[in-house]
């Protein structure tokens, strides 16, 4: 799932340091982001840090059952795994149909191998339930906006379901309605059929289809015996008052406790740089402030990586090398145009959202598509990113090898017009910053990463009520 998107996001995505162009030629510290003057907060987050447990339960749960797939071969986790720390350690996934976990994942076989990759990376989930997080996916395509019926701009539109609590409960509701993430291809199955005619929402839709399963009333279900589901207690424990029977179940209830489990297992505000904040000036090693002072005063990183998670919640084109099968734009629709398919604005052409760099150091590759495989690599073509861009070397890609996919890996990235039209986008002149001061500023990036993330484990459930099993 991308959830991250999703994806949950996010996805280390589309900008990472430094400033733009228009910013460059200005030294004045006030125009530059600053150190942040608060720790992050409970009240940072939804439910105050602290929604009920055993809607976090059933969130978990959730997470990991391959019953929300079309095909029941893949879950949320495949993607955003606890082991790959909420991300699958690829540049691009390999969805629905693939096999195994993270890099050992194959493309698939016979009538189940994939269709092509995930276009975009698999964007970490760290702290996405957070308030500021008002955006979610790498193009923002999920987003508050009071004036929509649903209090978020969606690519359902009107047709998204009333309740949803928080933009990252928006997000999950989408990898499940896609053919390449979870539903599967046209024919495989009927979520997979109801997808390709785009019925989300209607009777008989994507959403009504997986709060079936959900209920127990799908017969195609391990768990069905025509009278209950193994989910019924579960769901009843998380929303008391709101849920009695099995008709209650929806598909948001579903996608408010997957949020609610992310925000939780996956916050990360412990790091060294955020005993900093708190006070304890010993939290950092002396190489990582030096870096934090690059970070915030003459590498401009602050200027986009701002705030107490490190991002304007903003959109920035920073010529990032182009890779994977696209978005059905550009160059045999190889291309992928960012923000701008979401507004239609010829301005946000290329740009993408900018990610948190929490945890940043566990998250690679780095990149909207996962271009770059080094923390120092991602940081380097930032600072120039048109050299960089001209210059990349295809190897930095972690790909799953198959010869059909293979073909169109580098289709954008090998075509000079698209390439240059790539370079004319990029928002971020030339910066010129020393090796050591390049050594400063990955060592405060890796200050950055919160000690209890290091190891997920105990986030992966034993077993999943569906009876599915949780080995990819």
């Amino acid at each position: 799932m991308q959830i991250a998107t999703v994806s949950l996001g996010i996805f280390l995505f589309a900008s990472m340091c430094l400033h733009a162009d228009e910013k460059r030629g200005n030294k004045h510290a006030a125009d530059r982001g600053e150190i942040p003057k608060s720790p992050v907060r409970d009240s940072d987050f939804y439910d105050d840090g602290n929604p009920r447990d055993a809607k976090v339960a059933l969130g978990n749960f959730l997470f990991f059952d391959k019953e929300l797939s079309g095909n029941r071969n893949i879950s949320c986790a495949t993607c955003h795994h606890s082991l790959t720390d909420t991300g699958d350690g690829l540049s691009l996934p390999v969805g629905e149909g693939g096999r195994g976990l993270g890099v050992t994942r194959d493309t698939g076989t016979g009538m189940d191998a994939i269709h092509e990759r995930v276009p975009r990376n698999a964007p970490p989930v760290f702290n996405l339930g957070a308030r500021e997080f008002v955006r979610m996916f790498h193009d923002g395509r999920v987003e508050t906006d009071a004036s929509q019926p649903s209090g978020f701009r969606n690519p359902a539109g009107e047709k998204l379901p009333p309740g949803l609590e928080n933009p990252l409960a928006v997000q999950a509701m989408f990898p499940v309605t896609s053919a390449t993430e979870m539903a599967g291809q046209a024919g495989e199955n009927p979520i997979a059929d109801a997808a390709a005619s785009a019925n989300l929402a209607g009777p008989g839709g994507v959403w009504e289809q997986l709060a079936r399963r959900l209920q127990g009333k799908d017969p195609s279900s391990p768990f069905y015996d025509g009278s209950t589901s193994p989910y019924l207690s579960l769901f009843v424990a998380a929303y008391p008052g709101e849920i009695a029977g099995v008709e209650d179940i929806t598909f948001v209830h579903a996608a408010n406790a997957i949020a609610a489990f992310e925000a939780v297992a996956w916050r990360a505000d412990n790091s060294p740089f955020d005993r900093y904040l708190r006070g304890d000036r010993e939290g950092m090693s002396k190489e990582a402030e030096r870096g934090m002072k690059l970070f915030y005063g003459k590498a401009g990183c602050a200027d986009c990586h701002s705030g107490k998670f490190q991002t304007d919640q903003d959109f920035h084109a920073i010529a990032m090398p182009q890779i994977g099968p696209g978005k059905g734009v550009g160059l045999n629709g190889h291309d992928d145009f960012g923000r701008q398919a979401v507004t239609g604005n010829s301005a946000d052409h290329r740009k993408f959202r900018t990610p948190t760099l929490r945890n940043v150091a566990l998250t690679g590759p780095w990149g909207h598509d996962g271009a770059f495989n080094t923390l120092e690599g991602i940081v380097r073509h930032h600072l120039n990113p048109v050299a960089s861009l001209n210059a990349y070397d295809t190897a930095e890609a972690i790909l799953i090898p198959r010869p059909d996919l293979n073909a169109i890996d580098f289709q954008v990235h090998s075509d000079a017009a698209s390439r240059a039209d790539i370079a004319a986008s990029n928002t971020l002149a030339p910066q010129a910053l020393g090796d050591e001061q390049i050594t400063q500023l990955v060592a405060f990036l890796r200050a950055l990463t919160d000690p209890a993330s290091i190891d997920l484990r105990l986030d992966v459930p034993v077993n999943v009520p569906s009876g599915l099993p949780l080995a990819e």
